[in-house]
């Protein structure tokens, strides 16, 4: 074999082998996008059934982001980025109120947005 048909040789392998790379990137990367996407609309609750009740007060003043981060610190949820995401999308945007909640972990983070967006009359 010449030098010409070898580099050719080692030039389709390559082409293939970054390919190949390519679609395995976009395949997973897609996954992640799904994955995602999916849990923004169907997140399950942390724990089956009832869990544990845990108190949580959220003051005055703070963000979507910030009340995710205490939720997921008291256990309630398993990502606070993504809980921004789930409130940006709900029927719960903008709603959250300052007050102290008793949540569960059995609670699905549409269920304690709900929670945390009643007003002083529906609590009643």
């Amino acid at each position: 074999m010449d030098k010409k048909m070898i580099w050719g040789v080692v030039k389709g392998i390559f082409k293939i082998a970054v390919t190949l790379a390519i679609v395995i990137l976009i395949y997973n990367l897609g996954l992640k996008a799904y994955d995602f996407g999916y849990r923004i609309f169907a997140e399950e609750s942390v724990e089956l059934g009832t869990g544990r009740t845990v108190s949580v007060s959220i003051v005055e003043g703070k963000s979507v982001s910030e009340i995710g981060d205490i939720l997921e610190e008291k256990g309630l949820i398993r990502d606070a980025k993504l809980f921004y995401f789930q409130e940006m999308f709900s029927e719960y945007k903008g709603e959250l109120k300052p007050g102290v909640y008793e949540l569960s972990t059995g609670m699905t983070p549409y269920e304690m947005m709900e929670i945390m967006s009643a007003s002083d009359e529906e609590e009643e």
